[in-house]
């Protein structure tokens, strides 16, 4: 309002308002044109720094472009290099090559004219061979009638026809063929003795050494030593009736002498003996004997005995891993602990003869359990309750087909004294393993005068025959050697001395195990120098 009221109020206004848009406006213009001219410098300060940039980079360009041709060129030059190699070495092989076709051309040329003239030879010897083919013919024809004529002359002479001599001569070669062929069989044979002989040596050598065994030896009598001489009479009693209790009960010979501090008990059954003697330490330990104590002590030693004997056979049995025996056989096995034969220990003999022939079974490829099964029962014989006249062979064989056993495990215990046909492959192993087990030296002992009186014999059976000079016993008694004289027997006799010695002492001598005879016949030439 109070515009209207003051008008030059109003003008300065107007004015200053104008003033102020040209100002405005003139700071506006200023400002362009400073962009402008700013714009204007950077450009060309941008064109330049760009125009160097560019410059530099066409240097820098140029640069690599002179380094990249260089490059190139020099892998050109090594391409090329390469290639040249290359193509010489193509050039230089196929210039061989040319040169063996040329040298293979000439060669062949050669030859082509080597046969061509080796034709014209064959040709001319062709020509001469139908000639003298010619005469062969005409000879040939001339000698087939010649020997037609011989042959008529010779029917004539012998008296026979040609077909007659033919078969004379058909037999003549058939036995001298069957002499040459009966030569080399023997030698056939002889060549595969030499080899089983020396195969089986190995077998048995090598089951002897993987087979480790201890023998005890019983004999007939068991020494019970006490301690004073008094307890003698005790044992004895009064008037010997404790004696003779125990005499009556155990079936033992109880000797009592003038031993100090031993008495002596004799019996052949090793179980009674051993029944006497625990039951006589049990006796003198406790310290009263009499008749009715003797009873009851022997009855409990029964007992005990018995069951040491199913122990050791169900011992014996675990140790070499054999299952399923009837409990009589395996109470069997454990008697033999107590039975002997020739002083050797059955049970320690039939365990030894179990392990080899396992081993010879499991060398031989067959079953090695059943070998040693039957190794162990082969002299369950000489083991029965009830005494027997079979031949202990054929009374274990019925034993153990009494109790079940297999039929080839019967027929090797039946079969290893040859009482009975042998059926299997067991029965000889276990034969074979017997008689290593008994007839090694040391195995078994008998009787010192038994002893000398058979190796007397051996020797007083060798001296008896012609020609022989001196005879040896040896091996204790294994082996007879014997020495004949050079100029009294030939080598086919002394052949034919050691096959008759060996039938003599087969049917004269009874002995464990086998003997091996030795002839030695030797030829020596002597001469002194003086």
């Amino acid at each position: 309002m109070w515009v209207f009221l003051f008008p030059q109020a109003k003008a300065l206004i107007y004015k200053t308002m104008d003033c102020i848009i040209i100002g405005v406006i003139a700071a506006i213009a200023g400002a362009l044109i400073g962009g402008l001219v700013t714009a204007t410098l950077l450009r060309k300060a941008v064109e330049k720094k760009s125009k160097i940039v560019l410059e530099e980079a066409e240097e820098k360009a140029e640069v690599i472009k002179k380094e990249k041709i260089l490059q190139a060129r020099e892998k050109f030059l090594q391409l090329k290099s390469e290639h040249e190699k290359v193509i010489n070495e193509r050039n230089t092989e196929i210039q061989k090559g040319e040169s063996r076709l040329k040298q293979k051309e000439s060669n062949l040329s050669q030859k082509i004219e080597e046969l061509q003239r080796k034709q014209n030879e064959v040709d001319k010897i062709r020509e001469n061979l139908s000639g003298q083919l010619d005469i062969v013919a005409r000879r040939q024809e001339d000698l087939e009638k010649h020997r037609q004529k011989q042959i008529e002359q010779l029917e004539a002479l012998s008296g026979l026809s040609t077909e007659q001599a033919k078969e004379q001569l058909i037999e003549s070669l058939k036995d001298e063929a069957r002499a040459d062929a009966s030569i080399m069989i023997n030698d056939i044979i002889e060549e595969a003795k030499i080899t089983a002989d020396k195969e089986a040596k190995k077998i048995v050598i090598e089951t002897i050494q993987r087979t480790a065994a201890e023998h005890a030896i019983e004999n007939t009598v068991s020494v019970f030593n006490i301690e004073n001489d008094e307890i003698k009479g005790r044992i004895i009693g009064r008037e010997g009736r404790n004696i003779r209790t125990l005499e009556a009960l155990t079936g033992i010979e109880i000797i009592i002498d003038d031993s100090p501090d031993a008495i002596i008990l004799s019996g052949f059954d090793p179980v009674r003996r051993e029944i006497a003697r625990l039951s006589l330490h049990k006796l003198v330990t406790d310290g009263r004997i009499h008749p009715a104590r003797i009873e009851e002590v022997v009855a409990k030693t029964q007992k005990q005995i018995e069951q040491e004997i199913a122990e050791t056979g169900k011992r014996t049995c675990i140790d070499l891993g054999i299952h399923n025996m009837h409990h009589e056989l395996v109470r069997m096995i454990g008697r033999m602990k107590y039975r002997s034969s020739y002083g050797q220990n059955l049970l320690q003999h039939s365990k030894e003869v179990a392990y080899l022939s396992a081993t010879m079974a499991a060398e031989l490829g067959l079953n090695p359990k059943k070998a040693k099964r039957a190794g162990l029962l082969h002299d369950i014989g000489k083991v029965p309750d009830n005494e027997s006249d079979l031949p202990h062979a054929m009374l274990g064989m019925k034993l153990a087909e009494k109790y079940k056993e297999k039929p080839d495990i019967i027929n090797a215990i039946g079969a290893h004294h040859n009482e009975i046909d042998m059926e299997s492959l067991l029965a000889p192993i276990v034969q074979v393993c017997d008689a290593i087990s008994g007839a090694r030296p040391g195995a078994r002992r008998e009787v010192v005068e038994a002893y000398i009186q058979r190796l007397n014999k051996l020797e007083e059976l060798a001296l008896s025959y012609p020609g022989v000079v001196k005879t040896f016993a040896v091996q204790a008694g294994r082996e007879l050697r014997v020495i004949v004289g050079a100029e009294k027997v030939s080598d086919q006799e002394a052949n034919q001395i050691s096959y008759d010695l060996s039938k003599k002492i087969q049917e004269e001598m009874t002995y464990p195990g086998q003997i091996k005879i030795t002839v030695i016949r030797e030829t020596r030439s002597v001469a002194y120098a003086k």
